[in-house]
């Protein structure tokens, strides 16, 4: 392996630039073949090398370094250099305030304090039996067919009942909160300049809907999370309107998408390993070892961007301020010492426990660690085992098609699959 930026006794001399470095070069398409032609790329370039350069900054590859840098507050969320990455420069992309997803320093710390209690893992288990009558709901309509689209029909539409619960919203709401969330979430793909005028719609009308639900919840308050986040208070500090718009903007988001896609996602590995299917079925206590075996494996959110805050000196080699890296969350999950059994990390084992201290990656790391980590994995737990109980014998009926690399989210468009057909519950 390549000693590239490896530690050196401390010397006199200036550290080197990462900009001067002779290092391995992410290849311009490797975003444009199959996820495993692109996982292998990243594995071959992972063997070389901690560190590698790509189009406009440098990929971190190994779970260290990119736990590391995740974890260092000097490296900023990229997300508030979005629209400068992608060329954008329309100002209502540009001035509006910072979200908790791009907030840093003393503002990030207020946010995530003031919300802090209403994201908590006591506050997922709440919404478990609802989770679970959503998706016995769904399979219902796909039972006795023994046939359904997977994305389509499950996926797609289960984490969106489940935000409505959680927010307050009318539940006939979910197909606006749907286009809403999948409209915003644009602004992260490759091809976010030719879509701005639809990402700047959907975010007005999820901007004019959440203030209407604020206004109505001020005057009658009730058990959910805009209430919580409305009475949210530590040391006579509440959250203004506009940052309440900006976090329950983000539950939106960020609650949707990534939940529907890491479901199909998990699905789609499951096809590949029959008898894990089977053994979930039969072992549904298995449930939490089985959403953070498969968000290890094929996680839907594979990679995060930075950028120096600062000139910063990592394993002796300077970022200069303003450079960007991209630690890839995916490359980290497959570290050799990520697992401690003899499976290996190429293997599917829904059975192995965590390591301790090198858990999946696909949530991140550090002080923009996935806010609502908790919601995601009850989702996953309840979802799963119930899919496998109702849908046995499961099994790929054509071919899946995947989304395009260039998407931030990634899954399932079309998962057709077919399945010993059941009754319906009365």
């Amino acid at each position: 392996m390549s000693d590239i930026g490896t530690r050196t006794p401390a010397t006199p001399s200036a550290p080197v630039s990462v900009h001067d470095l002779d290092l391995p070069v992410v290849p311009l398409d490797a975003r444009d073949g199959t996820r495993d032609e692109t996982a292998e790329i990243y594995h071959s370039l992972s063997a070389e090398s901690w560190i590698a350069r790509s189009q406009i900054g440098f990929s971190i590859l190994h779970y260290d370094d990119v736990t590391a840098i995740l974890r260092d507050k000097r490296w900023h969320n990229a997300v508030a250099k979005l629209p400068e990455l992608r060329g954008i420069t329309d100002p209502a992309f540009i001035d509006r305030p910072p979200s908790i997803l791009a907030a840093e320093g003393d503002l990030h710390v207020r946010l995530r304090r003031l919300v802090a209690k209403a994201f908590s893992p006591r506050e997922a288990d709440r919404l478990r039996p609802f989770m679970r009558d959503v998706v016995h709901d769904l399979v219902d309509d796909v039972a006795a067919a023994g046939r359904a689209d997977v994305a389509v029909d499950i996926c797609e539409p289960y984490p969106i009942p489940i935000i409505c619960e959680l927010l307050g919203a009318p539940r006939e709401d979910w197909q606006l909160f749907s286009r809403w969330a999948e409209d915003v979430l644009r602004i992260f793909n490759g091809t976010a300049l030719d879509e701005l005028d639809v990402i700047k719609q959907a975010q007005l009308e999820l901007n004019d809907y959440v203030r209407e639900m604020i206004a109505r919840r001020r005057s009658d308050p009730r058990e959910d999370l805009i209430t919580q986040l409305i009475a949210a208070e530590e040391e006579g500090d509440r959250l203004s309107t506009e940052e309440l718009v900006s976090m329950v903007n983000a539950v939106i988001v960020g609650g949707t998408d990534t939940t529907r896609n890491q479901l199909g996602c998990a699905v789609g590995v499951f096809c590949d390993h029959p008898e894990q299917w089977a053994l979930l079925a039969e072992r549904p206590e298995l449930a939490p070892q089985a959403v953070e075996e498969v968000m290890r494996y094929f996680g839907a959110v594979r990679g995060t961007g930075r950028f120096a805050s600062e000139d910063i000196v990592y394993r002796d080699i300077l970022f200069p301020a303003g450079t960007f890296v991209f630690p890839s969350l995916a490359s980290a999950n497959f570290d050799a010492d990520v697992v401690a059994d003899e499976g290996g990390v190429n293997t599917f084992d829904i059975t192995r426990e965590p390591v301790k201290g090198r858990t999946q990656m696909t949530f991140g790391s550090g002080i923009h660690y996935c806010l609502g980590a908790s919601l995601a994995r009850a989702e996953l737990q309840e979802a799963l085992p119930i899919l496998a109980r109702r849908m046995p014998d499961l099994a790929v009926d054509g071919e899946i098609e995947w989304k395009p690399q260039t998407v931030a989210i990634f899954g399932a468009e079309q998962l057709p699959v077919t399945f010993t057909p059941s009754v319906p519950r009365s």
